[in-house]
């Protein structure tokens, strides 16, 4: 899919925020919600996702949303930080399919990174459900108010 294109009801960021799509909830506010990866590419993968806007990537997204979707995800990597003590963060966006955009319902990739460890690929392998709760879970209680 290219930069441009009309917004997909259907795409599983959108179910998940309706809640016809399980996710494993790290936070959720009015208008965010960050849930683990099930395509981790290292443990603690943490998606950040606007609950409330159409924007398919970061070029469609309102200034408004995009100040709310950031500062979500820096409550939630600090808490990735806090939790799981790892020696670096990536945080990234993709904006079309060329850029590596799969789901084009704008989202930001919380990827803590660990020295010697290298990052896995996308969709390599489906997570372990329970593991991913009990991340989510210290993840969770290292959140900042």
């Amino acid at each position: 899919m290219s930069l441009d294109g009309v917004y997909d009801d259907g795409n599983i960021f959108a179910k998940i925020v309706r809640g016809e799509m399980p996710s494993v909830k790290v936070y959720e506010d009015t208008e965010i919600l960050a849930f683990m990866d099930v395509f981790p590419q290292a443990k603690g993968h943490v998606l950040v996702i606007s609950k409330t806007s159409k924007a398919r990537n970061l070029l469609d997204a309102e200034p408004k949303t995009l100040g709310r979707v950031i500062g979500g995800v820096q409550k939630v990597t600090r808490a990735v930080k806090a939790a799981l003590k790892p020696d670096g963060i990536v945080v990234t966006q993709f904006n079309g399919a060329p850029a590596g955009q799969t789901v084009f319902h704008l989202h930001f990739h919380i990827i803590p990174r660990w020295d010697g460890v290298p990052l896995g690929r996308h969709g390599e392998g489906m997570a372990d459900i329970e593991a991913l709760k009990a991340l989510a879970e210290q993840i969770s209680a290292a959140l900042d108010g």
